[in-house]
């Protein structure tokens, strides 16, 4: 039984007689509350029996049997991050403190199970982010095979807390069984196109753990600027990036990145795309870039990445072997998108190896050459790889653990994902997910109604899609308004790819969704509104 909610009806008549709750969240606003968490568990009972909860008496505590003890820091730091997400705001409660000095429930006993707790590991696609969750008296236990698990966990836990009409936290009494439904769960964001603070991302990661996404994509160079200080090649950001000082990705930034997700059972995948989007590149590394042709004669600009000099695989070796050290994911993205051709067919040293190399005006099969000699460095370092849609299009030799990303929303992106898996290919969706494209009103229900496994295809090609992510382009958008754009709309895809597939209810998305969205905004998060209303905290007593 995936999920309680499609068997609500059978359980109507014991559910109000025994005052639980299925996963049926009725429309009381006053219990909107109590129940709105986002995204939906897959296994979800909660009663109309509440406890109070007082931040004077309360605790949340290694279990007894744990394997992971007090020396486990990713979960003592998380344990202080959910105790301030649930009762931070102390002068606000105050009053209420008073009349709750004693909790009903004394405290939430974490337990983790098997062997190995990953205190100091680092989280990956295999991960197992399972957890049990039972809430009652005298004490509360989350139970998961690992510390990943016990995080998704303590988010729902946090979710679960309300404040009564005396502003006092009370929690249900509940059961939940948890997983989620696909392993690869990203949002990408852009810092080429604008330079992004380091506290915006480290504010999104906060708002990805928020929501259960577990992969941060770091498409963090592109043709506008070379935000990224590479030890090996200082030169390009030196010359490539808006500013060399101050717009800029220095090597204790990005280690504060990847620990700040690890923290939070995020992985950091980086994307240097080629050898188109490369602009930025060839202002600190000379011959990377193709010169253009306006007849027989250079033009001064320049293309892709040259795909035809030694120096060319020369230089990239030695860069990817630097990502390979920094970034400890076993994935980097590697782009392959939006390769124009127009200024390798302008170039008579290109013209020249397409004949020697029998490619004929093919100028795909130059590209999918470069690819493929690229990916043997990537694999040299011991690394996975993940590509845009094209390359798998243009028929590139590829790994057999590779992972497409298909974002082409035209013809049909169903169609590609069909194509991919029918290939043997594990893949992942963006295409309905790209969250820079915005309309008036609510353009959440749209982006939640899209499902990766909405294809035609047999039963093996769907265990091939292994989730998705949703992008957020930075053409118009900086730190003065990415994450009102990104929240509560990222939210939707969210649910999505962790929930049920029968989790599809509107009506109940709306309501919850609303509510997780006044959650995030009190968490410090920009949040903004889907419709009109109003969050209670937005009041002061």
């Amino acid at each position: 039984m995936s999920s309680l909610l499609k068997f609500a009806p059978l359980f109507l008549a014991v559910a109000v007689c025994h005052g639980w709750l299925f996963g049926d969240f009725g429309a009381q606003p006053n219990e909107l509350d109590k129940i709105s968490l986002w995204p939906l568990p897959q296994k979800f009972q909660s009663s109309a029996v509440s406890f109070k909860l007082s931040p004077f008496s309360f605790q949340i505590v290694h279990a007894k049997e744990s394997t992971a003890g007090t020396s486990c820091s990713l979960l003592q730091n998380a344990f202080r991050r959910y105790f301030e997400y649930m009762f931070g705001d102390v002068k606000k409660q105050e009053k209420s403190h008073k009349k709750a000095l004693f909790s009903d429930i004394e405290e939430l006993r974490v337990q983790i199970t098997s062997a190995d707790p990953e205190c100091d590991g680092f989280p990956s696609i295999k991960t197992n982010e399972s957890y049990e969750l039972t809430v009652d008296q005298p004490s509360a236990l989350l139970k998961a095979p690992n510390v990943w698990g016990a995080l998704r966990g303590l988010e729902t836990f946090s979710q679960l807390l309300y404040e009564d009409h005396y502003g006092v936290s009370n929690i249900n009494k509940t059961v939940i069984s948890d997983f989620p439904r696909f392993a690869h769960r990203g949002v990408l964001l852009d810092s080429s196109r604008h330079y992004l603070p380091l506290k915006v991302i480290l504010a999104n990661l906060e708002a990805m753990a928020m929501n259960k996404f577990n992969v941060f994509h770091w498409h963090i160079v592109d043709d506008p600027s070379f935000p990224y200080i590479s030890r090996t090649f200082p030169e390009l950001s030196q010359k490539g990036a808006y500013h060399p000082f101050t717009h800029v990705y220095s090597p204790a930034d990005v280690k504060m990145v990847i620990e700040f997700a690890r923290m939070r059972g995020i992985r950091v995948i980086p994307e240097f795309d080629t050898p188109g989007h490369t602009q930025s590149w060839g202002n600190g590394q000379k011959d990377l870039l193709t010169p253009c042709y306006s007849g027989s004669t250079p033009s001064g600009t320049f293309g892709p990445v040259n795909p035809i000099l030694n120096s060319t695989y020369e230089f990239m070796a030695q860069f990817f072997k630097e990502i390979s050290t920094v970034f400890p994911d076993a994935y980097i993205h590697l782009g392959g998108d939006e390769v124009d051709f127009s200024c390798w067919k302008s170039n008579p040293d290109i013209q020249k190896f397409m004949k020697q190399q029998g490619f004929g005006t093919d100028y795909s099969k130059l590209e999918s050459f470069y690819i493929q000699r690229l990916l043997d460095i990537v694999t040299a370092t011991k690394k996975g790889y993940m590509v845009w849609q094209e390359v798998f299009d243009n028929g590139v030799k590829l790994k057999a653990d590779t992972q497409i990303q298909v974002w082409k929303a035209r013809p049909q992106y169903q169609d590609e994902m069909a194509r991919v898996t029918a290939a043997g290919f594990s893949v992942l969706l963006s295409a309905p997910w790209y969250l820079n494209r915005i309309n008036y009103g609510q353009d959440w229900v749209n982006t939640y109604k899209a499902d990766p496994q909405n294809f035609t295809g047999t039963d093996s090609q769907k265990k091939l899609v292994i989730g998705g992510e949703a992008c957020l382009w930075g053409e118009y958008v900086d730190a003065t308004n990415l994450t009102p754009r990104l929240w509560p709309r990222a939210s939707a895809v969210a649910e999505r790819l962790w929930s049920d597939a029968s989790v599809t209810d509107l009506g109940n998305a709306y309501n919850r969704l609303s509510q997780h969205r006044c959650r995030m905004v009190k968490r410090g998060i920009a949040a903004e509104p889907l419709f009109t209303g109003h969050c209670r905290h937005e009041y002061k007593g």
